[in-house]
């Protein structure tokens, strides 16, 4: 692992010094606002080793996620418009860590106005961001919904921030909001916002409520 980090490490600085060399040839005396602001600054190996090292390491948030591995039911109620009639489903979900207790890949299974639904998610901590980072896919769409959200010690949630695609509007983008709730080690909440399609308000559009099989 550190003879691999020491390969990227170098990749990168080779290619900062690169670039460095292609700016002097190209006139870098050149005042430019936007080009100083993102100008590379340089690390030294060992900075870059060991925050690399720090980054690459699971920690404290990961060992909560792990938690969470096994098999979970899930009692979904979704509203297709603000004040609407809720609609009721069942799902079963499998969490399980990968790639060394990185990341928990989710695998849901369940249905939708009648229709078999699948969908996956992966959820990581990123180190260096100190945020939680979730992707999600699944067989009613074509898109990936990305979302980051904080840990609050408080609430024992996080709350998921996104874009996701918008198919009511071709080619737009619509925000999306997801509060993930740890209620105990046998209960977890998912609650999903969005934008209501005729006001753009956001409103509750979606409820799941997780209990750990047994």
């Amino acid at each position: 692992m550190k003879n691999l980090l020491s390969i990227l490490i170098a990749a990168f600085l080779l290619t900062a010094c690169e670039k460095g060399k292609t700016t002097a040839v190209n006139g870098s005396d050149k005042a430019d606002p936007a080009a100083s602001e993102s100008e590379w600054k340089p690390v030294d190996s060992a900075t870059a080793m060991k925050a690399w090292m720090e980054y690459s390491t699971p920690g404290e948030m990961h060992k909560m996620l792990a938690k969470s591995d096994g098999i979970w039911t899930g009692e979904t109620t979704m509203w297709m418009e603000n004040g609407g009639k809720p609609m009721m489903s069942k799902s079963e979900t499998i969490n399980k860590m990968m790639y060394g207790g990185r990341y928990q890949i989710s695998n849901h299974k369940g249905n939708f106005m009648g229709m078999p639904f699948e969908g996956m998610s992966i959820v990581g901590y990123d180190n260096s961001k100190k945020k939680f980072i979730s992707t999600w896919i699944d067989n009613m769409g074509t898109g990936i919904m990305h979302g980051e959200g904080e840990w609050s010690p408080s609430t024992k949630s996080v709350e998921f921030k996104g874009k996701m695609t918008d198919p009511s509007r071709p080619g737009k983008d619509c925000d999306f909001r997801e509060v993930f709730t740890f209620v105990d080690d046998n209960n977890q909440k998912l609650e999903m916002y969005g934008p209501d399609s005729k006001t753009g308000k956001e409103y509750k559009t979606m409820e799941i409520k997780y209990t750990r099989k047994k």
